[in-house]
């Protein structure tokens, strides 16, 4: 059935009985076939719902005019003009919800307790006044196009009320007119909510024929949510499921290879160890035997071990083949060709969803508790954090691709342990040499006296280097030789990481069956549809003129999409430029706020500068990526709108590139400046650089920019993993939790009191939507940046995110099992393209983290030192070969202090390789600097290709497959193989028995003659090949492969005298 809606027009005259009329006209296609009794059927729902048929007698056939069916409708509309009853109840059940939930199975089944609910379609009734149609009201004329495939002669005289081209069209194709009102009596209504009403009439009607059966409560409230519950019964199930080539296991099972010796004696013991932290899930170990899977086919049920046909297939199977058939219903009325997206996106409905399993809470046995609350209990909860996920049943409850998100988290929060331990043994090595340490000593010795030049002009006065011992110690914790030694672990742990998830994500698509699958249709958005419609619409008007058949566009171009790429590239380069203005913005904090520090009289505000100073600036950069983050990704969203994407894959992977762009960005710009450019563009005294004229650029503190570079990652990387993903995670979505509370407290205490407990539908439709995993493996991407590619300065980055993650996982688990609402069962091979964007940031850390090392640590200057311009060898004195000199008669006006504590000072001193003022070359950079500089791009490029071969190398000897699963789908191979020729053999035994008991029967006349022999049963027989005697050697019916048990139910209807010239084709 296909609903169009025509252009609204206004009355010409005054409606009688107060009701709209509109002109419906049913097309008769000549090309297909249709029974009569379905347009006399029709004729009795479009009468029963005020719908008044027009003296034509094409849709009254003889065999159907005086059916008691008539009576029916009359009674019906009589009942309607009273009730208000929705104009599709002649198909769609309206049922009285049960008194308590208990009454229908806790709201998870039909009314008759026996049909599961595997859908629910959600749509509000909302208030609306009254509309009065006058004599020049304007009401909305409805052309409702019945396209049905019967072939029925065109009434006659049908066109005589229709003129134009519109009348040579109808001509055609044979069309009946109805008149549509509004049932009298009937409560009238808007304009907008009818069409909303015709579209969900037609494409619940397109449900029932496409098989699903559709129940809907009655409704005794003006305004509201309605719920249409959906049943996909057995055929439609086995139909869906042979289309989508879901694999099912068959009866057949193998024993798997069990290790031996040494090996299996390890398994056992580590199984042993593992024992107390598996979740308590019933059938979760699979044992030594697994069963061989096969795509579902209706020809071979006896393969497949069907106990029950309402648990064969589970509730995520169930819901995902009704959403394929929601997804791809036509619905004519709004000129697109994909289902349920198109009206959710239209208005039409509000929500469609599968249900949850009922309860999460357990209230009975523990042997009784459904999946929901199963992983509540061993999953969701926090208590259980010490356990592993039960990966098996998260992927049964959710579907595939969330498993794969879980199974991926799980592998990283577990690779994270040995990165911990490493990370903390480095961090302990520098607590434990932070005392032996020459350069710290040697920066605390006051007796050196290192005299300073001033932090700032006029204001600031001289200092010893001695005072800033306290950051100089603290340097070192980070900064000392095992951090070398770190940051190419964690460089080889990043690749360590890919390689192990590729083998866990292999064993999990054969655990799944996967292995094999084909990529599925996806049908074009409803955005694209639209944009593709009005585009159409367009080249017709324009086309209308000329009349010439063109062909139709099937999608939109380049030049379509122009606009959209124009904005995208312009957008993100202001979104860069923002991101670049809001460091430059606490950059000019820093250094106000410092100078103004220093022009205090007071000296604890002077002393305590640069703490001050750095932790304000932090935390303000931290609410600034914060309220970037949330902005960024609305634009990344829009941004990707703009695109005009025509798949939702094709949309998923350009917000994801557009989402990560602009987030990394904003979370690691402040973190480069601080490691790569802060202190390197400062001059040096007597020749500073300066920001507006009046203050100079910032430098990084005495013990280098390592320590704040250190500070920055820690605060940031914290900050965002506290506020951002557990907060915002949990504070969010119950603040909306309450907003919604809030709104649905419209009713007065009396209709509370009279109001019906709320079923399964109601309590999931007030959960929050799933919109996908986007933002959750957006943040552990981010945190994977933190981990990897500054870990050379903050050690203690992976025992955090450690301790982050034991967390996100049972957040991430209560959300998804008591928040929001369950999700379609997506089927997906790989987490996608958030794999390369791991495997790009796993490359880009080795190169950062060479950088960092190089430039940002003391790590090369100190190596330089020791074996180039040491006398002894040791690092005694290189405090002092880092410092140059500096004439103080060499300031420009007004930049000395204006007073000093420290005396008469000719020459301070500043950490830099530059010549002496005495010497001719005063103040230009020295040979030492060259040296160091020369080491340093030395040690970048040794350090990314001993880290990128040894990486290669990692790669090399972890193969992507395990070998166990590769034997396994080879044995599993050949088992099917077997299984296959085996039914087969079955198959022409049986045919040869029927052969030759025909002939003990009946000798006389079904004696073989020279043409005809018996099959003859071999390996790679099928059918026989060449004519027969007495088929003329003409072309023979193929007949379709039929099963073991079809053939036998056909035994008994096989004819008992045959020709003898008739052939049996061996199937």
């Amino acid at each position: 059935m296909a609903l169009r809606r025509s252009p609204s027009s206004t009355c010409a005259e005054p409606c009688p009985n107060g009701a709209g009329l509109s002109r419906v006209s049913t097309a008769l296609s000549e090309s297909s076939s249709i029974h009569s009794d379905a347009l006399c059927h029709l004729n009795r729902e479009l009468s029963g719902i005020g719908l008044k048929p027009m003296p034509y007698n094409v849709l009254e056939p003889e065999g159907c005019k005086e059916e008691p069916g008539a009576e029916e409708s009359q009674s019906l509309l009589q009942k309607r003009n009273s009730m208000q009853v929705s104009p599709s109840e002649d198909k769609i059940p309206v049922v009285d919800a049960p008194a308590s939930p208990q009454a229908s199975s806790e709201g998870l089944y039909f009314c008759d307790g026996q049909r599961k609910v595997d859908y629910v379609l959600v749509f509000h009734h909302r208030r609306h006044g009254s509309l009065r149609c006058t004599g020049t009201s304007s009401v909305s004329q409805d052309q409702l196009s019945i396209v049905s495939n019967g072939n029925f002669p065109p009434p006659a005289g049908s066109d005589a009320r229709r003129g134009g081209v519109r009348r040579e069209e109808a001509a055609s194709v044979g069309e009946v007119f109805m008149e549509l009102g509004m049932v009298r009596g009937s409560e009238p209504m808007e304009a907008a909510d009818h069409e909303m009403h015709l579209i969900r009439q037609e494409f619940e009607a397109n449900l029932l024929e496409a098989g699903l059966e559709v129940e809907r409560d009655r409704e005794t409230k003006t305004h509201g949510p309605s719920f249409t519950r959906i049943h996909a019964p057995w055929p439609v199930l086995c139909r869906e499921a042979e289309f989508l080539k879901i694999k099912v296991p068959t009866k057949q099972s193998y024993e798997l290879k069990e290790e031996s010796g040494f090996g299996s004696s390890m398994s056992t013991v580590w199984r042993k160890l593992k024992q107390p932290f598996q979740p308590n899930v019933p059938h979760q170990d699979h044992g030594s035997t697994k069963f061989l899977s096969h795509c579902f086919s209706r020809d071979k049920l006896h393969m497949y071990n069907i106990t029950s046909k309402d648990t064969f297939f589970d509730n995520a199977t169930r819901g995902r083949i009704v959403y394929e058939i929601l997804r791809r219903t036509v619905c004519v009325r709004t000129c697109q060709t994909i289902g349920i997206s198109t009206l959710i996106a239209k208005g039409v409905y509000d929500a469609a969803f599968p249900l949850h399993d009922g309860d999460y809470k357990v209230t009975g046995h523990l042997e009784e508790r459904n999946d929901r609350q199963v992983l509540f209990e061993e999953w969701a909860r926090y208590s259980a954090f010490y356990k592993y996920q039960p990966i098996d049943l998260v992927r049964k409850y959710f579907g595939e691709k969330i498993g794969l998100y879980f199974a991926w988290l799980g592998v990283y929060t577990q690779l994270l342990i040995p990165a911990s331990i490493v990370g903390i043994i480095v961090f302990g090595y520098g607590v434990a040499t932070v005392d032996t340490n020459i350069p710290s000593l040697e920066m605390c010795d006051e007796r050196l006296n290192f005299t300073m030049c001033p932090l700032c002009d006029g204001a600031c006065d001289y200092w010893h280097l001695s005072t800033a011992c306290g950051t100089a110690r603290a340097s070192h914790l980070f900064d000392n030789p095992a951090t070398v030694f770190f940051a190419i672990f964690m460089s080889l742990w990043a690749v360590l990481f890919l390689e192990h998830w590729k083998r866990r994500q292999i064993s999990l698509s054969f655990s799944w069956d996967l292995t094999g699958i084909e990529e599925d249709e996806e049908h074009p958005r409803p955005k694209y549809e639209t944009i593709l419609l009005q585009k159409r619409q367009r080249k017709q008007k324009k086309k209308k003129k000329k009349k010439k058949n063109e062909t139709v566009i099937e999608k939109l171009t380049w030049k379509d999409r122009l606009p959209g790429y124009f904005m995208n590239i312009s957008s993100i380069l202001f979104m860069f430029g923002l991101t670049f203005s809001a460091v430059f913005g606490v950059i000019i904090y820093r250094i106000t706020v410092s100078a103004l520090m220093a022009m205090s009289p007071d000296p604890e505000t002077k002393s305590n500068v640069r703490v001050t100073v750095t932790a304000t600036a932090v935390i303000i950069n931290l609410v600034v990526i914060l309220i970037l983050d949330e902005i960024y990704g609305a634009v990344a969203l829009w941004l990707t709108e703009l695109e005009i994407p025509k798949t939702e894959t094709n949309f998923e992977e350009r917000l994801i590139l557009k989402a990560f762009l602009l987030k990394f960005m904003n979370a690691y710009a402040p973190i480069f400046y601080v490691a790569f450019f802060k202190g390197r563009f400062a001059g040096r005294p007597g020749s500073y650089v300066y920001v507006f004229n009046d203050y100079r650029m910032e430098e990084c503190a005495p013990g280098g920019c390592l320590i704040e570079l250190c500070i920055q990652l820690s605060i940031i990387m914290l900050g965002k993993q506290l506020i951002q993903n557990n907060i915002f995670e949990i504070g969010i979505p119950k603040l909306k939790k309450l907003i919604r509370a809030l709104k649905d407290k419209e009713p007065t205490q009396k209709e509370k009191d009279e109001e019906r407990p709320p079923q399964q539908w109601n309590l999931d439709y007030a959960l929050a939507p799933f919109e996908g995993l986007t933002p959750e493996y957006m943040e552990m991407i981010i945190q994977f940046g933190f981990v990897s590619l500054f870990v050379a300065s903050f050690p203690l980055a992976p025992l955090f995110a450690l301790l982050n993650n034991v967390i996100e996982i049972r957040l991430d688990a209560r959300k998804f099992v008591t928040e929001l609402r369950r999700p379609v069962a997506a089927r997906a091979k790989d987490i996608g393209i958030w794999y390369n964007i791991l495997s790009g940031m796993g490359k880009l850390s080795v190169i950062i983290n060479a950088f960092v090392i190089s430039f940002t640590s003391d790590f090369i200057p100190r190596l330089v030192y020791q074996y180039m311009y040491s006398q002894t060898g040791t690092m005694h004195g290189f405090i002092d070969h880092t410092l140059s000199f500096f004439n103080v008669s060499n300031f420009k006006p007004g930049t000395a202090p204006h007073s000093s504590d420290h005396g008469d000072i000719t020459v301070c001193r500043y950490k830099d390789y530059r010549e002496p003022p005495w010497s001719s070359d005063a103040y230009q950079f020295s040979k030492q600097y060259w040296s160091v500089l020369s080491a340093r791009l030395a040690f970048v490029i040794l350090f990314q290709n001993l880290v990128m071969f040894l990486s290669l190398m990692v790669a090399w000897v972890i193969p992507d497959v395990p070998k166990t699963i590769v034997e396994q789908l080879k044995r599993e191979k050949k088992l099917l193989v077997d299984l296959f020729l085996q039914e087969e053999k079955e198959k022409f035994q049986l045919i040869q028995s029927l052969f030759v008991k025909d002939a003990t029967l009946h000798p006389k006349s079904q004696s073989p003659t020279p043409g005809q022999a018996f099959p003859v049963l071999g390996r790679y027989s099928t059918l026989p090949s060449g004519p027969t005697a007495g088929d003329g050697g003409g072309p023979r019916a193929r007949c379709r492969a039929a099963s073991f048990s079809q053939f036998s139910e056909r035994i008994s209807s096989l004819p008992r005298k045959e020709n003898a010239n008739s052939k049996h084709t061996a199937v």
